[in-house]
């Protein structure tokens, strides 16, 4: 009979401490109250994407029989600090090598050099992308929102939920001027 080695006996041992989550991911923060708000305007979709590309929005996709509306807007973070960027001691905002790799085997030993490139992303700016679907419904609307920001690698560093009250209650504002222009109550 074979013995079984102490690392994979631990091993299965470990593998029998899984923990399965107790809850389905949500949205952390929680939604402000104020982004599910009632209308009573036939014309709520046009009059919500009036007020989205007003605030410069641009609109990615729309399905008007569900009545749903997905926008987005990105603006350049000029002198954003990346705080995982010196994680690794390779100093800030600069990449020597992609990869650099040394090792021996068997007879002989080898050198490799992956994705050349120097600076610190010259060129590109770290970015923070804004994203707001919004559900219209009959009775009410519900926004939400998220932001995420990109570094100068475009690696995503910090998204968040971004449903909170100012935006929804300025959302509200700028929706209830443009409802005279949009067309008549119901």
């Amino acid at each position: 009979m074979k013995s079984i080695p102490i690392s994979l006996t631990c091993l299965l041992a470990l593998a029998g401490c899984q923990v399965v989550p107790d809850r389905l991911p949500q949205a952390e923060p929680a939604p402000a109250a104020s982004c599910y708000f009632p209308v009573t305007h036939e014309r709520a979709l046009e009059a919500s994407v009036e007020v989205l590309t007003e605030w410069g929005f641009t609109l990615n996709s729309t399905d008007t029989t569900l009545g749903l509306i997905s926008a987005s807007r990105e603006r350049a973070l000029h002198g954003y600090y990346d705080p995982y960027d010196d994680a690794y001691r390779y100093g800030r905002g600069m990449r020597l090598f992609g990869g650099l790799g040394i090792g021996r085997g068997g007879s002989g030993v080898g050198f490799g050099v992956g994705g050349i490139g120097f600076g610190g992303g010259v060129g590109q700016q770290p970015l923070e992308v804004e994203r707001v679907s919004l559900l219209v419904d009959d009775a009410h609307i519900r926004i939400s929102r998220d932001i995420r920001r990109f570094d100068h690698w475009g690696d995503l560093r910090e998204s968040y939920s971004a449903s909170n009250n100012d935006f929804c209650q300025r959302f509200q504002t700028s929706f209830a001027q443009t409802i005279p222009a949009t067309g008549r109550p119901l």
